[in-house]
């Protein structure tokens, strides 16, 4: 049976992967790659696991030849991106294979000649080859039209200016621009030219605890906290942890240690999937809830021991360590 579709399949309909071990039928493999090229998602991770697909396999799965020349050239892309010495040529229609690596002339203020079109451009800033002046920033898309602009218009470019702003913001690790769609996503955002994870809000490569820490970035939110309402909250928490903490503990110890021996004398009782229930007597089955009720007694204090021995101690550490540092900084 295949994990996917969970239709019965014949072995032969089910190739193997150099990656990994796990096994899907081909045609839901194809239909995966196929999406998965399709959005750019390059390196293919396995259906199963985040180990990715060798090209070969995919290659040998892809059906199409135009999604095979799209996967190598989102593979190159994704190459070029983290090599700090490539530039792209600014001039439309120019493929990426054709991006040049000088990481030898990073320090030479040189035009570099897009090869087949001509173009130069300069090195740094990518703007169009300046020999007799600095580099120059990058002018505002809404700068031509607002110097020609009525006031009621200025103030409309200046809102639009501002919301695309918000909704497209640059690849921390290769500056590629990414664009977040306002429908209440999270903002762990992942670059899908270089594979950075990034947060949305602070534009800062992170780790899974990133929105656990107190720097003021939230999983849900629109911008960072304020510093004042950060510091709010983490005075908060220094001075509330304990009396939480005491509370927190005091709830959950009843809770685990009565409620699991009830939880099990009740699903006992009622059966599970397979249970033999309608075949037991009455005598077998008071003996049954009985002994199960008995063992979770036994082993809820266990359970609740390891829950507060385990998790009260954490929670001090993140709240007078990593609170306590963030604060003091």
């Amino acid at each position: 049976e295949c994990p996917l579709c969970l239709l019965p399949q014949p072995p032969e309909a089910f190739p193997s992967l150099a990656s990994c071990s796990h096994r899907s039928c081909r045609a839901c493999l194809q239909q995966y790659l196929c999406l998965a090229v399709s959005e750019s998602r390059v390196p293919v991770p396995c259906p199963h696991c985040p180990a990715a697909l060798q090209p070969s396999d995919v290659h040998r799965l892809l059906p199409e030849p135009a999604l095979r020349d799209k996967y190598e050239e989102f593979l190159l892309r994704r190459l070029l991106a983290a090599d700090p010495g490539t530039r792209w040529c600014p001039a439309p229609d120019c493929s990426p294979s054709q991006a040049r690596f000088l990481s030898t002339l990073s320090c030479l203020g040189l035009g570099v000649p897009r090869e087949g079109c001509g173009t130069e451009f300069c090195y740094h800033c990518r703007q169009p080859w300046h020999p007799d002046g600095p580099c120059a920033p990058t002018p505002s898309l809404a700068t031509p039209t607002a110097q020609l602009a009525q006031p009621e218009e200025l103030a409309h470019g200046e809102a639009l200016a501002q919301a695309e702003a918000e909704d497209i913001k640059v690849c921390p690790r290769c500056s590629a621009f990414i664009m977040k769609i306002n429908d209440g996503s999270c903002n762990r955002m992942n670059c899908t030219v270089c594979g950075c994870l990034f947060c949305w809000l602070c534009l800062q490569e992170i780790s899974d605890v990133h929105f656990l820490s107190p720097s003021g970035c939230t999983f849900w939110g629109k911008r960072p906290w304020s510093r004042t309402r950060r510091i709010l909250w983490q005075l908060g928490m220094v001075l509330g942890a304990p009396m939480v903490i005491s509370l927190a503990a005091g709830v959950a110890v009843p809770v685990i240690t009565i409620g699991i021996p009830i939880y099990m004398g009740r699903k006992v009782l009622a059966g599970g999937p397979g249970s033999r229930r309608s075949s037991l007597s009455g005598c077998q089955q008071c003996l049954s809830v009985t002994s199960s009720v008995l063992l979770s007694l036994f082993v809820s204090p266990i359970i609740t021991a390891l829950t507060v021995g385990v998790g009260v101690p954490l929670v001090l550490t993140y709240v007078y360590g990593t609170v306590v540092l963030s604060l003091c900084r």
